[in-house]
């Protein structure tokens, strides 16, 4: 036989409302219980696990300890699993119904999102999805931190971390943009080369910069970056208007911009290392049903030959 577990469910959904409140007295609100039922539930905790949970500060709230942070990851899967464990022993298993943090990438967010939200909404209309729009980084803390399922993001930035798993659904190349009057908007294709005296409208995010950057530097060139902006449509917009040049590597469906103006996009000739669009997840943790449903959603969106 098993030995017996040193701790409640009922332990566990408690630390963890303390631990998202930051408070005793928040917490017990949240669960409409005494606040003394919370104290004892999580006092019992940390002696049956033989450690400290949380720093506790008069008027300051609680702190979670390093061990504390960890159970607080674990505790959610566990209570998440349990929550499955108990729909399919009362029959209704197939019904996959309950919230989905997702993770997205700022400018992936426009074209997997409304898709996403669709097809979520026609297969699994019990799913409730709540999306965190970041850049890598803020995306990987948050993968760590436990405060979203998975992320989807490009695979510039992401660590190669031994806790960290990927999965590639797509690849998106890069392209050039430029006004629709521009001389060489005809042509198709161009090498960033025929573009070197011309400026350079950079996409102005972490990472992102920095592969938009040694893309024209492989041409043995120093693009001339005259105008950067943290938004995807800000750029087109600016090359719209005949302020430079961009590189980008989601394509839009139309060429019109929110300033009323039109760019052209053209193939880029360079050889070029194409952006992989990833879903990454902590390593070792398993997804619940509703998770896992919402990640095939996204495979067969990205797989579709419509998307460019």
């Amino acid at each position: 036989m098993t030995s017996p577990v040193g701790f409640t469910l009922l332990q566990l959904r408690y630390f963890l409302a303390a631990a998202e409140r930051g408070s005793m007295t928040e917490a017990s609100g949240e669960l409409h219980i005494a606040q003394s039922a919370v104290s004892t539930a999580i006092h019992n905790l940390e002696r049956d696990l033989g450690a400290q949970l949380f720093i506790r500060r008069r008027g300051r709230g609680l702190t979670l300890t390093p061990a504390g942070e960890r159970l607080q990851q674990h505790a959610r899967e566990l209570l998440a699993r349990a929550r499955e464990v108990e729909r399919e022993a009362r029959g209704d298993g197939e019904t996959i119904s309950g919230p989905v943090a997702v993770g997205c990438f700022v400018t992936l967010a426009p074209y997997y999102l409304p898709p996403l939200f669709s097809e979520c909404t026609r297969h699994y209309p019990g799913i409730e999805i709540d999306v965190v729009e970041a850049e890598t980084d803020q995306l990987v803390q948050a993968l760590g931190a436990g405060r979203i399922d998975f992320a989807l993001t490009y695979d510039i930035g992401l660590p190669a971390e031994p806790d960290l798993r990927s999965e590639t659904i797509a690849r998106a190349p890069a392209y050039v943009i430029v006004p629709a009057d521009h001389p060489l908007a005809r042509q198709g294709g161009v090498e960033l080369a025929e573009l070197s005296a011309e400026p350079l409208v950079l996409l102005d995010l972490p990472h992102s910069r920095d592969y938009f950057r040694s893309l024209v530097a492989a041409t043995g060139t120093a693009p001339d970056v005259r105008y950067r902006t943290r938004s995807y449509e800000t750029v087109r917009s600016l090359v719209a208007r005949g302020l430079g040049y961009s590189v980008l590597n989601q394509r839009p469906a139309t060429s019109q911009t929110y300033g009323g103006g039109e760019i052209a996009e053209l193939e880029l000739r360079d050889e070029s290392p194409a952006l992989e669009v990833k879903i990454a997840s902590v390593k070792g943790m398993t997804q619940t049903a509703r998770a896992r449903a919402v990640m095939e959603l996204l495979r067969e969106i990205a797989a579709r030959p419509t998307r460019a």
